[in-house]
């Protein structure tokens, strides 16, 4: 079981971040004296890119993505029954699942239609680069946030097969239910603002909230090149 680390005086307070680029910064802060040298941070596109990299800036260490996204509905493409990543990992809602009577065929469908877009990504943002080797690596998997956290469970899954020394998720803001998910299998979740309140919603943690589009993201992974993973 892994330790969560939060800051008391940001715990259920909404509203305490410009943006995520601010967000980022304090967070690099936050997490300063806990990380080695030996470390790479992998950010969830969209939203974990700007606050992924001002880590990377800010810490001095290395960055790159870890392309993983939730797994929506077919009549709902904002909200998902669980998250697959682009090697495959997947985990699904089973109580979803269940209330929505979903068929294997169109969670099927479904999670190939999100294996397909994550390729897309891998190709306009990493250029279809191999992805990074993380084993005997300290490996930060950042996001905006964690809300349901299936998306972050199934990032976490993708990385432990790849045998890291340790893994870290760090992010601005968190919901309690997705840190009882996620903390048994990382070794450290750190988060500034800390949520056990329902309901949730990472956007609440914003002043200035909005969806990044593949635009924003380019815009996001060209500033600062030099610190990605060649």
């Amino acid at each position: 079981m892994g330790k969560l680390i939060y800051d008391d005086r940001l715990k259920n307070k909404v509203y305490i971040f410009e943006d995520r680029e601010e967000a980022g910064e304090r967070l690099a802060e936050f997490i300063k004296d806990f990380i080695d040298k030996n470390s790479i941070i992998l950010a969830v596109p969209s939203g974990g890119v700007p606050v992924g990299k001002k880590l990377s800036k800010k810490l001095k260490i290395p960055f790159d993505l870890i392309l993983v996204k939730k797994i929506t509905y077919p009549w709902n493409t904002e909200a998902g029954f669980g998250a697959v990543s682009i090697e495959g990992d997947y985990i699904l809602n089973d109580d979803a699942v269940r209330y929505t009577g979903l068929t294997d065929q169109i969670i099927e469908s479904q999670k190939e239609k999100a294996v397909q877009i994550l390729k897309h990504r891998n190709s306009i943002f990493r250029k279809n680069k191999p992805f990074p080797q993380i084993t005997g690596k300290t490996v930060i998997i950042v996001d905006d946030g964690l809300a349901s956290g299936y998306t972050m469970l199934t990032a976490v899954r993708m990385v432990k097969r790849k045998k890291p020394e340790r893994i870290i998720v760090a992010v601005p803001t968190c919901s309690k239910s997705a840190v009882e998910k996620i903390l048994p299998e990382v070794d450290a979740i750190f988060c500034l603002n800390y949520r056990d309140l329902y309901p949730y919603a990472v956007a609440d943690a914003y002043k200035n909230w909005y969806d990044l589009t593949d635009e924003d993201v380019l815009y996001y992974l060209k500033e600062g090149k030099d610190d990605q993973v060649s």
